[in-house]
């Protein structure tokens, strides 16, 4: 049963096997290259292959270790929904998976404005801001009629060395 679809993939699985051999770097015998000829082949018969069902979409994500409910329960902290385990922030967890926000909201199907930082501790951080001065606007510039204030700086010591003797 060779259709041109079959043949397409034989071509392209022996097109893609001679610029293997090809390359200059590769060291193969016989047995390799029809080894590689069949995976290249397997591989593009699975690409072509048209999809088993639709419904493998909802069983692609992962499941929540916690409801979206009970991750934001607590004013302390958040639960990760990937592990069940509480941080005050979740970014550098997710770091270490792999992930950034904006792939963990839409690998557990959250909302854009899902917090990534307890709600207390975000608190706690805005007012050390506030006791530090950010977040402040810059004080305005003294008028131009106000009298400049003299610096009172000790006069320069001589320098001592070749380039002192010389001047």
């Amino acid at each position: 049963m060779n259709t041109d679809n079959d043949i397409n993939t034989i071509e392209l699985a022996t097109d893609m096997t001679i610029a293997w051999l090809s390359n200059p770097n590769t060291r193969a015998g016989a047995e390799d290259a029809s080894s590689f000829l069949l995976s290249m082949k397997d591989a593009l018969d699975k690409q072509q292959a048209p999809e088993a069902g639709v419904e493998t979409d909802t069983a692609d994500l992962p499941q929540p270790a916690v409801s979206v409910r009970k991750s934001l329960a607590s004013k302390d902290h958040l639960i990760s929904m990937i592990d069940g385990k509480p941080y005050k922030t979740l970014r550098r967890h997710l770091s270490t998976h792999g992930m950034t926000p904006e792939e963990y909201r839409t690998r557990y199907g959250l909302k854009p404005d899902y917090p990534m930082v307890a709600e207390s501790y975000s608190e706690q951080r805005r007012a050390m801001a506030h006791k530090i001065g950010l977040g402040r606007k810059p004080a305005e510039a003294a008028p131009v009629d106000a009298p400049e204030v003299a610096e009172t700086s000790a006069p320069a010591k001589p320098r001592r060395g070749r380039k002192a003797a010389d001047a």
